[in-house]
């Protein structure tokens, strides 16, 4: 489980909005003074939002400004970090591969990389979408110690 710790920004009956600064990673890492996502974390103090589920948890016992551990599985980053990197890579290699065997220019090839290489986005876009709500891929509170119950409406 790859863990954080965030802010609550805004709170609902379902869930937390958590801002986190991205640090977690940069404090451990030989290569700081050459990396540019320490550079533009330093520069930008870049923050993500999430939205992390209670699951039953009340939502009267968070405080805006709270400070929460959230974890997401390990599986979970490397199958999206395989997907959103393969699917245009291999898109735009078989698009290229496409102009290439079917007209014999390179300009055509170099023009199937490129569709290629957008379609390839917009498919993961699109699955994106698709699995936006699925709660196997969401961040779960890690710092609760009472058991989940659900609260019926």
């Amino acid at each position: 489980m790859i863990t954080e710790t965030g802010r609550i920004v805004a709170i609902e009956p379902q869930g937390l909005w958590v801002e986190t600064i991205q640090r977690s990673t940069c404090g451990s890492c030989a290569a700081q003074k050459g990396c540019g996502q320490s550079l533009m974390a330093r520069l930008m103090g870049h923050t993500s939002y999430l939205w992390v589920l209670l699951e039953g948890r009340d939502p009267d016992k968070y405080q805006l400004g709270d400070e929460i551990q959230i974890g997401v599985p390990e599986t979970v980053v490397v199958k999206g970090s395989l997907f959103v990197y393969m699917v245009p890579l291999l898109g735009m290699l078989a698009g290229a591969g496409l102009g290439q065997s079917a007209l014999q220019s390179d300009g055509w090839s170099a023009l199937g990389a490129v569709a290629g290489l957008v379609l390839g986005g917009l498919i993961v876009r699109w699955r994106a979408h698709q699995t936006r709500h699925d709660r196997r891929l969401q961040p779960v509170l890690l710092d609760d110690t009472d058991a989940v119950t659900l609260v019926t409406p």
